[in-house]
């Protein structure tokens, strides 16, 4: 599984020892408002439970764990998945600005917030007749498009924003953003709490972090200053903090873990 697929993903190579992550497309008519669909599959009958750690994107989810369906806000900490015994979780993950147009509340009210799907939307979604990941995509595909939702032009904004901060390593802080948006830091702020519900500093700091954790685990990176500039940051101390505060280890403590699996 190539970046794509392991980023966000603390230590994938253990977590890919326990668990199994697959993707699907979306529907054209919904990809303005959707990422993907994606599966996780677990067997630990006999094995102890296994805790993975995520750094989520800034992005909405909505998963359905074989009982439920519920709405996980965009989370700024990390996430713990709790895997034990034989199971599956099968989600849709929206566009940084996608839920936008399903939501009854503001979705700055969702982040770090797990909650019901009629909380998140007003709206109420049954169960499917199946559990398996392709009954639960059509019963999912089938209430967004009752939905009728309308692609804004602000939310479009927002979503080519955030891919701008995650892809664009000259975007270092959120007046460089703002900067290549054409808007004041200020309206840059407005625009992404009311479609993504969270700040543009976040998601720049949260998109550095991504990266450098992916490189980490792959065994790419050593030299922590070096990093730290390709980064943006100002010094190697200011990395190694921030990194830190959303890895929970220092870089050379997390890539030790990686290398060891543990």
């Amino acid at each position: 599984m190539g970046v794509e697929g392991t980023r966000g993903i603390l230590n994938p190579a253990l977590g890919f020892e326990h668990f199994s992550l697959e993707r699907a497309p979306t529907p054209a008519d919904l990809a303005p408002f959707l990422d993907a669909f994606w599966s996780v599959r677990w067997d630990l009958d006999g094995r102890p439970p296994y805790e993975q750690e995520i750094l989520p994107y800034p992005c909405v989810n909505l998963s359905f764990d074989g009982r439920r369906f519920e709405v996980h806000g965009p989370s700024t900490q990390r996430f713990v998945a709790r895997l034990s015994g034989r199971g599956s979780v099968h989600g849709t993950k929206f566009s940084p600005a996608g839920f936008h147009a399903f939501a009854s509340v503001p979705l700055r009210s969702l982040v770090d917030r797990v909650v019901s799907v009629e909380e998140a939307t007003g709206l109420a979604l049954p169960s499917p007749d199946g559990t398996d990941a392709e009954s639960t995509r059509s019963m999912v595909i089938e209430f967004l498009r009752r939905a009728e939702p309308r692609d804004e032009p602000d939310a479009a904004l927002a979503n080519r924003l955030v891919v701008l901060a995650q892809s664009d390593r000259t975007v270092c802080c959120a007046e460089d953003l703002a900067t290549k948006a054409g808007l004041s830091v200020r309206s840059l702020h407005r625009l992404f709490e009311r479609y993504v519900g969270v700040g543009p500093k976040w998601v720049v700091r949260r998109a550095r972090v991504q990266e450098a954790a992916d490189k980490v685990a792959r065994g790419e990176l050593a030299d922590w200053v070096s990093i730290a500039l390709e980064l943006g940051y100002h010094d190697q101390s200011h990395f190694i903090r921030d990194f830190r505060a959303q890895v929970g280890f220092t870089p050379a403590a997390y890539a030790r873990r990686c290398a060891a699996r543990v």
